[in-house]
Formats: structure tokens, C-alpha cells, sequence
């Protein structure tokens, strides 16, 4: 049986899913992930940094070990934001394929989008109508409009949970920041002729501040990505939780369920960036997907 596999390198999650294919349908064999914060001490002069290379290497030595153990037949390896905006990304992705043997490809963000619609429509059973998707990572944030499956707009912006965080550090600064971005957004989809309606439409959410919060708005101490996939996050919850989390400390917030060790400084920006495109759209809430880019990348070696 051929088994397939691929690696989704974020600004602060690396992944990998090995999988086998059965009617189009995805059997998850192995998933891993690795908080990595491969954005973390980025600059614009000397890109990546010495010491997130070095734990993103060593995270993919890791999973080069898994691909060999599972036997896998086909490889599609990809890299996003960090290493796209990095003066050093090419040597980067020379340094892994020389220390692991894995061949990165560096993904724009309008193809990032596109992958992840690909991924959420999967994992939710390909739903009908219109979504306005949006994958929240740690460097950029991906929003794409499709009806029924057919792309009409993606866009990425310079959001991410770890841009922000170590970019603007207090919420004021991150509001000030998403609210420009969100009304650029507005702005080129007006342009192309695009209007959201959030009567008509559904709000999808993915990558890990989605399922980190869905993963504490149903209070788990072990995280489910069954329960999580197509979990209902009203906008009153992500409120709740926000408020909740400001007076906390990053040590305090890993104490609560649901929250994934590596991204207690995070949510704060995750959560604003939530809250913020739910208002601007207007939608009262959203579905979460735990399937995203991973799950997209994977599709396109069988269905390529």
C-alpha cells in the first residue's frame, strides 16, 4: 500500500502526517508536530535565526527517522512564512536537505491559502455554500472566499501569532496593527468585487490558535482532533476566553485545559486576530477545522 506524507514548516509549528489514501479518503498513520518557533528572533537583516534553525533541523532529523520507519513512498515537504521572508531562507533549506535529507519547498501565500481550503474542505466533509476561510499562523494569516469549493479571493497578510507577539508585545499595539491589516483586506476584496455576507456565508478557522481554543472552550485536558473538527467557537466564548487570559501570566494560562505548552504567549494575539475578523465580517461565531495546509499538501501527491 502506498503511504504518503507531508511536512507543513510554519513560522511556529513544524508538522508532519503520514497517511494512506483510501477513496480519496485520508487513514492518518503517524501525526507529530513540534513546536519549534521557527520565526522566533527573526529579523529583516539576518532572517532566520542560528538557534530556530537548529530546532527545526533537529524536529525534521526527527520526522526524516518517522518517513524512513513508515516507508514512505511519496514526500511533499513545504515552508511558509518565516522562511519565505528570509534573507537566509535558501541557505536554510539547503542546511536540511544536506542535515535530512527532506527538499523544502517554499509555498507564496496565495498557493498556502489555496492548499488549506483544499485541507479544511476534507476534513469537513467538503461543505457546500460559501466559507471564508482564514489559517492563522505564527507569521501570516491566510484568508480565502470560496462557493461551493470554487475559489473566488485569497489573500495573505502579514498577521501571524508570532509576528505580533514579538513584533507589538501589548494588545493595544496588535489591535492597532490588525485593524489596518483586516481593513486592507476589506479593501482588496471590494476591489475584486467580492463582498462577505455572514447570513449566507461560514466562517471556517484553522491551524492552532482555532483549535487551541476549541480545545479549551470544551475544557480538554487531552486533545481530540475528532471533537475539535467541526467544534462550533461562538464569539462569545472567544470574548470569555480573552478576557479570562489578559491578567494571566504565560505560566498561569498552561495551566488552564485545553492549552498547548508553546503557544501560552501566543494566544493573546491569536485570540485578537479571532475576535477582530469575526467583527469585521460580522459573523456570530465559527467551525473549527483541524484539518488544514498539512492535509492539503497531502492530497496534491495523490491528486496532484
Amino acid at each position: 500500500m502506498a503511504r504518503f506524507a507531508s511536512i507543513d514548516l510554519g513560522t511556529n509549528t513544524v508538522r508532519l502526517l503520514i497517511a494512506s489514501l483510501e477513496k480519496g479518503e485520508i487513514e492518518p498513520l503517524l501525526v507529530s508536530r513540534r513546536i519549534t518557533r521557527m520565526g522566533g528572533g527573526f529579523t529583516c537583516e539576518e532572517g532566520l535565526s542560528p538557534e530556530a534553525c537548529r530546532r527545526t533541523i533537529a524536529a525534521l532529523g526527527e520526522f526524516a527517522a518517522d518517513l524512513a520507519r513508515h516507508q514512505v513512498t511519496s514526500l511533499r515537504a513545504v515552508a511558509t512564512s518565516a522562511v519565505r521572508d528570509a534573507v537566509n531562507g535558501t541557505e536554510f533549506c539547503a542546511q536540511v536537505l544536506a542535515r535530512t535529507g527532506i527538499t523544502l519547498e517554499v509555498i507564496g501565500g496565495e498557493e498556502e491559502g489555496l492548499l488549506t481550503l483544499t485541507g479544511i474542505r476534507a476534513g469537513l466533509g467538503d461543505p457546500d455554500g460559501t466559507i471564508l476561510a482564514f489559517d492563522l499562523g505564527g507569521g501570516s494569516t491566510e484568508y480565502t472566499l470560496a462557493d461551493g469549493g470554487t475559489p473566488r479571493f485569497t489573500r495573505s497578510l502579514p498577521l501571524g501569532v508570532v509576528r505580533l507577539t514579538e513584533g507589538k508585545q501589548e494588545p493595544a499595539a496588535m489591535s492597532e496593527k490588525i485593524d489596518r491589516e483586516l481593513t486592507l483586506l476589506v479593501d482588496g476584496m471590494t476591489g475584486a468585487g467580492v463582498i462577505v455576507d455572514p447570513f449566507g456565508a461560514l466562517l471556517v478557522g484553522t491551524a492552532g490558535t482555532a483549535t487551541t481554543l476549541a480545545a479549551m472552550d470544551l475544557g480538554m485536558t487531552d486533545y481530540d482532533y475528532r471533537r475539535v473538527n467541526g467544534h462550533w467557537l461562538a464569539r462569545s466564548r472567544v470574548a470569555a476566553m480573552l478576557e479570562q487570559l489578559l491578567p494571566l501570566t504565560p505560566r498561569e494560562r498552561l495551566a488552564l485545559p485545553g492549552m498547548e505548552q508553546g503557544r501560552e504567549d501566543l494566544i493573546i494575539a491569536g485570540a485578537l486576530v479571532t475576535l477582530k475578523s469575526m467583527d469585521r465580517f460580522g459573523f456570530p461565531g465559527m467551525k473549527v477545522s483541524d484539518y488544514g495546509l498539512l492535509e492539503g499538501v497531502l492530497l496534491t501527491l495523490a491528486f496532484p
